[in-house]
């Protein structure tokens, strides 16, 4: 009996790994978390109404790619924050982006293209970020604690009254 290595019986069987432009875009999209500088990628119009609304974790949001069998293009607008050097954010963009998917998926990445679309304050994306959901939820917390005192002071006053109706009225 003839002992093979996992190695000399991988390369014997046929196949093909491919990549989905979401997985691809995913790498892309954690990698980029932590770049200094970089507020958000920029998904357009109609992505950037849905996430106004709704709390969102989509990390693909506004990173286009052309995936093939051996190289990776990736396209995507960013929001840079003022005052921040944009020609160093967009080295580091390049470099994480080339790092990341070639570690992981053994693919080159050939070309990234950014465009830059709008600057703002650390302050100014905050604000712009806070969603429908998050002004719904504030709300809601504050009406549940007006209401929570509202009620305290009816139950203390009615308790008073008990109290006041059951006290013997003549000593």
């Amino acid at each position: 009996m003839e002992n093979k290595t996992n190695s000399s019986v991988n390369q014997q069987v046929p196949g093909e790994l491919t990549f989905s432009d979401k997985v691809i875009q995913k790498i892309i999209g954690f990698a980029l978390a932590d770049i200094d500088g970089l507020l958000t990628i920029d998904g357009g119009f109609f992505s950037n109404i849905a996430e106004k609304l709704v709390n969102t974790n989509n990390v693909t949001t506004g990173i286009q790619t052309e995936v093939g069998k051996k190289q990776v293009a990736v396209d995507m607008d960013i929001v840079v924050e003022f005052g921040k050097d944009i020609r160093n954010i967009y080295d580091e963009v390049k470099n994480v982006i080339s790092n990341e998917v070639n570690s992981m998926t053994h693919l080159d990445v050939v070309e990234v293209n950014v465009n830059v679309v709008d600057i703002k304050s650390q302050e100014e994306y905050e604000e712009d970020s806070e969603t429908v959901q998050d002004k719904v939820s504030d709300a809601a917390s504050s009406t549940g604690q007006y209401i929570s005192k509202q009620t305290s002071k009816t139950t203390r006053k009615a308790q008073n009254e008990v109290q006041e109706r059951t006290e013997p009225r003549v000593e």
